[in-house]
């Protein structure tokens, strides 16, 4: 009688966890991981930060830009599209910069506040851009910095500044969306494009239709560029959003008054004797 074959466990079968079966547990472990670990580390909310991944810091920016210095002037006519890009992407790095800021600013203040819990921890979706400066202005304040990073074919790589324990990865794009929504108090909308504009647009669309109970600070950085990608007024001339749809966000056009606008939000909503020792992971 030869020897008997060892079966595995469901759970411990990599091959039934990968197929499409299993697709219910893998999406509750991309519930439960999180859970678990902001629990361990009592990480109560959350600032998001949402923009681009494309954009640079201002060193970085001007040293492709001045790259071009280098270039044969007999070929500079052929990358003139290119140097405009690099043009482009020296003015873009202001974004970048106020985000490692108001990042920096907020943490400062967030490790302030004495409570027995971890409040208002800045989060992103851990990747390049916009992304990793505001992953950096939390590090650099010396807070925790939460990446709610998701594997897709190109830019989406996690960042240097996200804190190891609070690195994760995602398959669906849905339950990534869920923990930028379940604990943050405040969202910060950067310039982005598709990716950026999908999230606040989501996140906007839960506001205006009641979904999320809480009180959600919507903030919309830059006024001026925001106006010039998206016709706001065109879509209240036309009838299909109304004036009052506005008030569901606030633009912000510099540090200074993003971070006041947060900071009053927190102290008149979130920051009562009460909810300050609250050390419950729950949805308001």
């Amino acid at each position: 009688m030869g020897k008997q074959k060892t079966l595995l466990k469901a759970y411990e079968n990599l091959e039934f966890l990968n197929s499409a079966e299993a697709r219910i547990i893998r999406m509750l472990s991309e519930f439960l991981e999180p859970q678990s670990k902001f629990r361990k580390h009592k990480i109560i909310d959350t600032i998001v930060f949402f923009g681009s991944a494309r954009l640079k810091s201002r060193k970085e920016a001007l040293k492709d830009y001045n790259s071009f210095k280098t270039i044969n002037p007999k070929s500079a006519s052929k990358l003139a599209e290119s140097l405009r890009a690099a043009q482009t992407m020296v003015e873009m790095s202001k974004y970048y910069e106020d985000a490692v800021e108001l990042s920096r600013r907020l943490t400062e203040w967030s490790l302030s506040l004495k409570t027995a819990v971890n409040r208002f921890i800045i989060c992103t979706g851990g990747g390049p851009g916009i992304m990793e400066a505001a992953n950096k202005g939390a590090t650099l304040a010396g807070g925790y910095s939460i990446g709610l990073n998701i594997s897709i074919p190109f830019e989406q790589f996690i960042n240097k500044y996200v804190s190891q324990e609070l690195s994760f990865e995602f398959h669906y794009f849905f339950m990534r969306k869920f923990w930028f929504a379940y604990l943050a108090k405040s969202l910060v909308v950067f310039p982005g494009g598709f990716g950026t504009m999908d999230e606040f647009f989501e996140l906007l669309t839960l506001i205006q239709t009641g979904k999320i109970k809480k009180r959600l600070l919507l903030i919309v950085y830059d006024e001026k560029f925001w106006n010039n990608i998206i016709n706001f007024e065109g879509l209240i001339n036309n009838g299909v959003i109304s004036r009052a749809d506005m008030n569901n966000f606030s633009f912000c056009n510099s540090i200074e008054e993003a971070f006041i606008k947060i900071k009053t939000h927190f102290e008149k909503h979130y920051l009562t004797e009460k909810m300050s020792g609250n050390t419950e992971l729950s949805l308001h």
